[in-house]
């Protein structure tokens, strides 16, 4: 493997979880309110993570800190949710499985690494599975969702290749990073809110409890893992662990709302788990001529 198992794993947490926020929005959020379930996963969690650590950022690391929590958390989460409003759930998550690719181009671009055709196969690949995984008969297209959907993978892909190329500075610990960029990401999300839905909506128990996963689990303790990885781990290695959001979601769909999964499904699961497993293989040497 081109990284640490015990780290990828803890990393690959991160994404599972996310995996779960379809569920939790349909089951226990007030319907037409994504954003502001965004701003709650970002806002507190990041707040609580900068009370804990107690640690700013210095110099530069306070615009850097901004881009990467825009790009990384605000900006994608704006465009992955107006690409799942105009879009059947199956288009948006298979547009935003592009990153792997996207990665690969800029690992290229940013971090002056070689074209890698093994890359770029199991983009491809991971791509298709989750496709078929996700994508129905019905599925249809709109301009401005396929966009959305395209940027929202650009967002995050250039996020993740600048977090690996700004590294993490020595003076914070994963905790107050990830806070850093949580904030960043809660203030951005902030007056988009207001502007794009208004006043809040009312929350009852179950609200409660889907906004408290949503903050606690699936912000502070999933970017905690997601951003430690990043900066401990090749770059196209975590580039493909989002893969996994889409195949939970799918699992937790048949598993608790009944929707079943055919063998066109089945094995484009298959396939998305080859991919991950490949991104985290070195590639194949090539093989160089010896002149006699």
């Amino acid at each position: 493997m081109t990284g640490n198992p015990t780290r990828v794993a803890l990393t690959a947490l991160a994404p599972a979880v996310w995996g779960t926020t379809y569920v939790v929005t349909t089951e226990l959020l007030p319907q037409g309110h994504p954003v502001f379930a965004a701003l709650l996963r970002a806002l507190p969690a990041g707040l609580i993570a900068l009370a804990l650590t107690r640690t700013l950022p210095r110099g530069e690391w306070w615009w850097k800190a901004a881009v990467l929590g825009v790009l990384n958390i605000g900006l994608f989460n704006v465009l992955l949710f107006i690409a799942a409003e105009r879009l059947p759930g199956g288009v948006a998550a298979t547009l935003a499985a592009g990153q792997p690719l996207v990665v690969a181009l800029l690992a290229v671009a940013v971090l002056r690494e070689r074209p890698s055709a093994w890359r770029l196969a199991w983009g491809v690949t991971g791509i298709v599975g989750v496709g078929l995984v996700v994508i129905g008969p019905a599925a249809g297209l709109d301009a401005v969702g396929v966009v959305a959907g395209l940027a929202s993978a650009v967002s995050m892909a250039l996020g993740v290749t600048l977090t690996k190329r700004w590294g993490r500075p020595p003076q914070a610990s994963p905790t107050a990073f990830a806070g850093w960029q949580l904030a960043a990401a809660g203030l951005f999300l902030l007056p988009v809110t207001f502007v794009a839905e208004g006043a809040p909506p009312a929350i009852d128990l179950a609200a409660a409890l889907g906004y408290l996963w949503l903050g606690l689990v699936g912000g502070l303790i999933a970017y905690v893992l997601w951003f430690q990885g990043i900066t401990s781990l090749p770059v196209t290695s975590v580039a493909v662990l989002p893969l996994l959001s889409p195949l939970v979601a799918a699992a937790l769909g048949a598993a608790l709302l009944g929707q079943l999964l055919g063998p066109v499904q089945l094995m484009g699961f298959a396939l998305a788990l080859g991919a991950i497993l490949a991104g985290q293989l070195p590639a194949p040497a090539r093989r160089v001529p010896v002149r006699s």
